[in-house]
């Protein structure tokens, strides 16, 4: 595995074929981002480097034209990211290398869940900060604090954002975050992870301490969020949420996001693999 306890991102060319993809050390996965060439040799290519680093899971996000390609060579459709590509969909195709990791504990009980979200009426109205809350987008200042937050709330996380340099690193590299202070303390935090190149983010690190809770601090905190993108011309906006929270689905659902799939057991999150559901808005 690569030294770094995470995950590293590598763009590899040759044989025919391009491919950009996340090693997920961490995560046991490897995730397909970006591609060119002929997708026969790409799957070929993705699967050995998946198998020399005994990852679990791999998956593609995949264009229109290939992913039925990638249908008939085993891999299976999870879930749509609509409008992915600066417009067109990517399909989300996975292919499992252990059992274990194929088999989902919970998916009765998110199907529940999920039909419980799915008949909650839309809210487009936008909250109001609580007494004594503010809403603002954070500083780099703002990092040790973050990953305090971060710390509190998530056992396990997919990437080290207990971590304040990480933290750091990931404003540096063009993830906004927002954040919702009260008393000098920070109590509600989400973030966008913005690709330039296709237009799209990923609304993601979502977070509210628990005596914090249904104040609505999320949807504040995501309204920004979408304000702030639509003025970068930013098209697509997904989130994955764990399957098994009712309260994030339920906040995406009712801000007009679209369910588009369930990503079986996908990353490793407050103690456990967990199923992700797939949330597109556009």
């Amino acid at each position: 595995m690569p030294k770094d306890p995470y995950y590293i991102n590598q763009v590899e060319t040759g044989s025919g074929c391009t491919v950009h993809y996340c090693l997920d050390a961490f995560n046991k996965r490897l995730r397909v981002d970006d591609y060119e060439g002929n997708v026969y040799l790409i799957f070929e290519r993705v699967c050995g480097i998946a198998g020399q680093h005994a990852l679990t899971k791999l998956f593609i996000k995949s264009r229109q034209e290939d992913w039925e390609t990638f249908l008939s060579n085993g891999c299976m459709l999870e879930g749509i990211y609509k409008g992915y590509f600066d417009g067109r969909d990517a399909y989300c195709m996975a292919y499992y290398m252990d059992l274990e990791r194929r088999t989902s504990d919970y998916w009765i009980e998110e199907d529940r869940i999920l039909r419980q979200v799915l008949e909650l009426p839309l809210r487009p109205d936008r909250s109001q900060a609580a007494d004594g809350a503010a809403l603002r987008m954070a500083l780099p200042d703002d990092t040790e604090a973050l990953a305090a937050l971060y710390g509190r709330i998530f056992k396990t996380y997919p990437v080290p954002m207990h971590d304040p340099s990480y933290v750091e690193k990931a404003m540096l590299e063009g993830t906004l975050f927002y954040v919702v202070e009260q008393a000098g303390e920070l109590i509600s935090a989400a973030s966008a992870e913005i690709n330039t190149v296709y237009r799209n983010a990923e609304m993601t690190d979502c977070a509210t301490l628990p005596a914090h809770r249904g104040k609505g601090h999320m949807r504040l905190l995501l309204h920004a969020l979408e304000d702030e993108l639509a003025g970068r011309n930013i098209r697509c906006l997904y989130s994955l949420s764990r399957a098994l929270s009712l309260g994030m689905n339920a906040v995406f659902r009712q801000m007009g996001y679209r369910y588009c799939g369930r990503l079986t057991k996908n990353c490793d999150i407050y103690d456990k693999f967990e199923d992700m559901n797939l949330w597109v808005k556009l």
